[in-house]
């Protein structure tokens, strides 16, 4: 167990913005910054971050919170887990109390298979530079590939023997258990070692756990496969991984692109060059997550293609998921016989850095030149080709560039550029039609009763009269305050914090919310008031209680901001309004007078429905009750003239 004190140290230490752009390409905006999220597909960035408040909050799907709460959600990692990776990017000693064997074997099922994982890393690096068969086989097989000691070291290379079950063996000797060994597909459901006289090359996450492996065959035995992977596992799947990326993510923000490749042996070369923002696809067709994967942290791409025209054109027909998600395409052609890795050796680091970038490509204008080529004298089929280009032109989301596109093409292709226009729009409108039909269908899926709910089932109440039920409004200003300012100074003088001016003043009616968990938060607050301890907006962001940790950063959050370009461009100040966080005083105030008034309007109804009951019944509490109808009305009238 981590002890509190190393836990408090790690949230405070961990900045919010730091930790995101490892994963997420953040640009200034104001105060925040902001980029694509990374927890939905969006083409406009609304996941915003703010240093100084020290979360994150995506206005698109709603997700939020801090820098802990944001490895949890995006690698699946539980709380402990989180804390450790974020004490080992900061350098932090973490303090923990002594633990049982029972609770080690206890620990998460994920965190054990990352853990044997990384365990078969060590193993095969063992094997690679430790055993006369690993450096006569494996380490010279690198070495003549040109790979440097500290690049194989680096990115978890080694050897698997060629034995049956050498590290099977050896890896439940060691105490790791054998139905993990057999779900991380390190071994066979016989017991057998899944990978044997291959050269290993560990597969990371974006967190830089080792995730699965692939395995290289060096025998000419004609009857194995070249290559092998990891098989699918609850923590590896292939069409969400990309090679090499957790190496490339710095370099792929620095250089603001990425260099898409086929093979390990591409990553691991131009990595060695000083070539960073380097990936690869490990030889299967680009998937949506891996796209978006890219975008995270950049919009441009650069796919290297060697001179195979058959298999350039096959990757061409999957470029229409790129281009949908708005990303930058070029490609370029090596020269013919020659792969990333064996360009890079024949001609040197700078003159490869200069062939890439003279011949990169645009991506539509390539493809109408290679289909122009293709269709030379042929009018049907330049008609059919004409119609693949317009298909890809279609699915850019941005109308200006697709403009340019169909200006350029009608050029290349020798056609009217309005003929180009009217066949783009054409699938634009249908692809605009499928996809509101798409929505609809999702939702009245979701809108749909449940079927032992069909014969029960009432109209939904709309959301603006749900929103205005009871004393929401009211009740949700007073939390905000709370929340947002609860431990600024109220009265200097008194040394009063706003919220314990606020609880003084509400105390005696905590349980008279109408919404359970802005209740919750006042009770809550009102707790720790009694206990002398502070009620500030770190203590929210960080609560235990999801409910309320969302409720914070909710409250906290703004997709605007205040503009300074009024007094810096201007010269123009908004002596009438202060910022939000000097008002803090003055708002507790107003917000304490409107929920006061709420509150009294509702017992005043409720009392008058009383006497009503009760003359009808010809009590004798009827009199009491109008005295206390008198007394509530003047309450009323009291705070109004305030």
């Amino acid at each position: 167990m981590i002890k509190p004190k190393s836990v408090e140290e790690v949230i405070e230490t961990a900045k919010v913005e730091e930790v995101i752009q490892d994963y997420v390409n953040l640009k200034r905006r104001g105060v925040n910054m902001i980029g694509l999220c990374p927890f939905h597909a969006e083409k406009t960035p609304s996941f915003t971050v703010s240093p100084s408040k020290g979360f994150y909050k995506c206005f698109g799907c709603g997700k939020g919170g801090d820098s802990v709460n944001f490895l949890m959600e995006l690698e699946q990692m539980d709380f402990p887990e989180a804390i450790r990776h974020l004490a080992r990017k900061y350098g932090i000693q973490l303090e923990e109390t002594e633990v049982s064997q029972e609770v080690r074997e206890e620990q998460q099922y994920q965190e054990s298979l990352y853990l044997v994982n990384e365990y078969a890393k060590q193993y095969y690096q063992g094997q690679l530079f430790n055993t006369d068969v690993g450096k006569s086989v494996g380490l010279s097989y690198f070495k003549e590939r040109g790979f440097r000691e500290e690049v194989i070291k680096k990115f978890g290379l080694g050897f698997a023997p060629n034995q049956t079950d050498a590290f099977t063996l050896k890896a439940t000797h060691e105490g790791y258990k054998l139905d993990l060994l057999k779900k991380l597909g390190l071994t066979s459901q016989y017991g057998r070692d899944f990978f044997r006289n291959r050269v290993m090359f560990a597969i990371h996450n974006l967190s830089g756990k080792v995730i699965g492996f692939g395995g290289r065959i060096l025998a000419k035995d004609v009857k194995a496969p070249k290559y092998i992977n990891t098989p699918e596992t609850d923590i590896y799947n292939k069409s969400k991984v990309l090679y090499g990326a957790f190496f490339a993510k710095r370099g792929i923000r620095k250089e603001d692109e990425c260099i898409m490749v086929e093979g390990y042996t591409d990553v691991l070369s131009l990595h060695q060059a000083g070539i960073e923002n380097v990936v690869a696809s490990s030889g299967t067709s680009l998937t949506v997550e891996q796209i978006r994967l890219v975008k995270r942290y950049t919009e441009n791409i650069k796919i290297l293609y060697d001179g195979d025209l058959a298999g350039i054109k096959a990757a061409l027909r999957g470029m229409g998921m790129v281009l949908e998600e708005g990303l930058n395409v070029k490609i370029v052609l090596l020269p013919e016989g020659e792969d990333p890795d064996s360009y890079l050796k024949k001609v040197g680091t700078e003159a490869f850095r200069e062939y890439i970038n003279l011949q990169a490509k645009d991506f539509i204008m390539f493809q109408a030149g290679l289909l122009q080529e293709e269709a030379a004298g042929d009018p049907v089929k330049k008609a059919k080709l004409i119609k693949e280009i317009v298909d890809s032109i279609a699915k850019i989301p941005d109308p200006l560039k697709r403009s340019l596109y169909v200006r350029e093409c009608a050029r290349i292709m020798e056609v009217e550029e309005q003929l180009l226009v009217n066949e783009a729009n054409k699938v634009v409108a249908l692809k605009f039609k499928k996809g509101q039909q798409d929505q609809e269908r999702t939702r009245l899926k979701e809108e749909a009763p449940q079927p032992e709910d069909v014969f029960n089932a009432s109209p939904p109440m709309p959301r603006e009269k749900q929103a205005a039920t009871g004393d929401e409004f009211q009740e949700k200003d007073i939390i905000r305050i709370l929340i947002a300012g609860g431990g600024a100074v109220f009265d200097e003088e008194e040394n009063i914090t706003v919220a314990q001016y606020i609880l003084s003043n509400i105390e005696d009616v905590l349980d008279t919310f109408d919404f359970p968990l802005y209740g919750q938060v006042a009770k809550n607050c009102h707790q720790r008031l009694l206990a002398n301890e502070p009620v500030d907006t770190a203590y929210f962001l960080n609560h235990m209680d999801e409910d309320i940790r969302q409720l914070a950063i909710n409250m906290l959050s703004s997709p605007y901001e205040y503009s300074e370009n009024w007094e810096k461009r201007w010269d123009i100040f908004l002596s009438s309004q202060k910022m939000p966080d000097e008002n803090f005083a003055s708002d507790s105030s107003q917000a304490l007078k409107r929920f006061k008034l709420r509150k009294l309007n509702k017992m005043i109804r409720q009392n008058a429905e009383k006497i009503k009951q009760l003359f009808e019944q010809k009590s004798d509490d009827y009199m009491a009750y109008l005295k206390l109808d008198q007394k509530l009305k003047g309450m009323r009238n009291e705070l109004a003239e305030e």
